[in-house]
């Protein structure tokens, strides 16, 4: 199934710079506004205090949210745990309060829900494991590039397209972390679940495309560079929108149905599939060309095999 019925033939990269430009706008308000607003850590990061109770019948999540902002309790996050009638309730650190009188006051709020609630475990959790989780985190993703870079330089054959596919792959993230700092929206595990899954996908689509621009070459290596990336692109666009129109419409009914708990997490999905999609073309391909891209980068037995039968 195509999304168009003709072969395009848009010319991407005479318009690359100006692209270029875009992003790099936007990756300086992205940083600016993450370093003036900042994120609003949640829980899993700040430390706070996590309970679980339990409900003689079935729980409604938002009566239960609206009960404890009432009691003083804002921005919980309030989570089924197996089954309706046990939930799991996530709440900002509470400073000055034992654990019994927390335990108390919680209690108290959900029994206005139901008479028979009860809290049948809670503990406080400290900002060192936020603290351990945002360093792993950055460990993670910075061996998370240098894999990248070297797979696709790798398969390739040249650093170029490493180069072009590291850049896309920030570039993504850093939208989002924008859009975040932005919207002031929650940061939780759910949302750091999102980026990781917006870095594989946008790295997804860009090997395809890859992929094709090694085919092409392969195909007419006399080529211009440029018509090369350009016929790979319209040769994947179909493909490409395809993909991220039918993925839209799942992550956008789980923005629209899913709750403040999938909120993050949806929101986070959505921006980087737009911006995926974008990158894959304007970002890693335009600037491997920029670094002057040409058949036998790819082809490095090309320049050998040439020389080797000279007179």
């Amino acid at each position: 199934m195509e999304f168009f019925s003709h072969q395009t033939n848009f010319r991407f990269m005479a318009t690359r710079k100006v692209w270029f430009a875009l992003s790099i706008v936007l990756m300086i308000a992205s940083l600016a506004l993450l370093a003036t607003r900042g994120l609003n850590w949640a829980v899993d990061f700040t430390g706070g205090v996590t309970a679980q109770a339990s409900f003689p019948q079935s729980a409604d999540l938002s009566t239960v949210r609206s009960q404890l902002a009432a009691a003083g309790f804002h921005d919980a996050v309030v989570t089924y745990v197996g089954s309706a009638r046990v939930v799991s309730i996530r709440l900002p650190p509470e400073r000055d309060q034992t654990s019994t009188e927390l335990s108390g006051r919680i209690e108290h709020a959900l029994q206005k829900v139901n008479p028979g609630a009860t809290v049948s475990s809670l503990s406080v959790v400290g900002p060192q494991v936020g603290s351990e989780l945002k360093h792993s985190a950055m460990w993670a993703l910075a061996f998370t590039l240098l894999f990248i870079f070297l797979y696709i330089a790798w398969r390739f054959h040249t650093w170029r397209l490493s180069l072009g596919a590291i850049l896309a792959v920030v570039h993504d993230p850093i939208l989002v972390l924008g859009f975040f700092a932005l919207s002031h929206i929650s940061f939780d595990l759910n949302v750091v679940a999102a980026v990781l899954a917006v870095i594989g996908y946008s790295l997804n689509d860009t090997v395809v495309v890859f992929d094709r621009i090694r085919e092409r070459f392969e195909g007419n290596r006399r080529l211009a560079p440029e018509v090369v990336l350009d016929q790979a692109i319209n040769q994947t666009l179909s493909r490409t929108i395809m993909t991220k129109v039918v993925t839209s419409i799942v992550v956008v009914a789980l923005l629209v149905l899913g709750g403040p708990v999938l909120r993050g997490f949806s929101a986070a999905l959505l921006i980087g599939i737009l911006a995926g999609t974008y990158s894959s073309i304007y970002i890693s391909s335009a600037i491997a060309l920029q670094c002057g891209l040409t058949a036998e980068h790819i082809f490095p037995t090309v320049r050998k095999t040439a020389v080797d039968h000279l007179p």
